[in-house]
């Protein structure tokens, strides 16, 4: 099995696909949940699971699915412990990696992104394979809230009193003794 650098990995070989499609579910297991919930900063990660649903287009791989994980997090307002779940939508095309970028021309991107459906340009499929873990993955740390906050927690700055000791305090009481400043 190649190693991805994704701490989940479960590739799937674009050979195994049937003509008719394939429905795949994928469960990440208590190791790798560890791993990612460390890799996303993350209090804990106690499920993450992904769904997929695989067809074949010409020489490449038409994903959708989505990803599903309940993420323990920090409030960053009140810092107590956040619950949440994640629902992240997958849609990604795959296309056979073309060997030297530096050979296709502005033509040649736009006919195989015409081939292979219009907007974002395929990801590249090496070995023949999709690796539906790293795949999940990617999308699982999308989908973290970057800021999450309890319901109803709202952000106030610390009131201080006013009592001249401002950083123009001085300058302020300064201007009092001469009159206000005016001429």
């Amino acid at each position: 099995m190649e190693k991805t650098g994704s701490p989940w990995s479960a590739p799937l070989a674009v050979e195994d696909i049937p003509d008719t499609g394939l429905h795949v579910e994928i469960e990440a297991p208590a190791a790798v949940r560890a791993e990612l919930a460390k890799l996303a900063a993350v209090r804990d990660l106690p499920q993450l699971s992904a769904v997929f649903d695989l067809t074949r287009q010409e020489a490449g791989v038409h994903v959708s699915g989505q990803v599903n994980a309940q993420v323990g997090q920090t409030c960053v307002v009140t810092l107590e412990p956040v619950e949440s779940v994640l629902e992240e939508a997958i849609e990604v095309v795959f296309a056979p990696a073309v060997a030297g970028v530096e050979g296709l021309t502005n033509g040649a991107i736009d006919g195989r992104r015409a081939k292979m459906g219009e907007g974002e340009p395929p990801e590249p499929l090496f070995g023949g394979k999709v690796d539906l873990g790293a795949l999940a993955t990617e999308f699982f740390l999308l989908g973290i809230d970057p800021y999450p906050r309890k319901p109803g927690a709202e952000f106030a700055p610390p009131k201080v009193a006013d009592r001249g000791e401002h950083p123009f305090a001085a300058l302020a009481a300064l201007k009092k003794r001469l009159g206000g400043g005016r001429s």
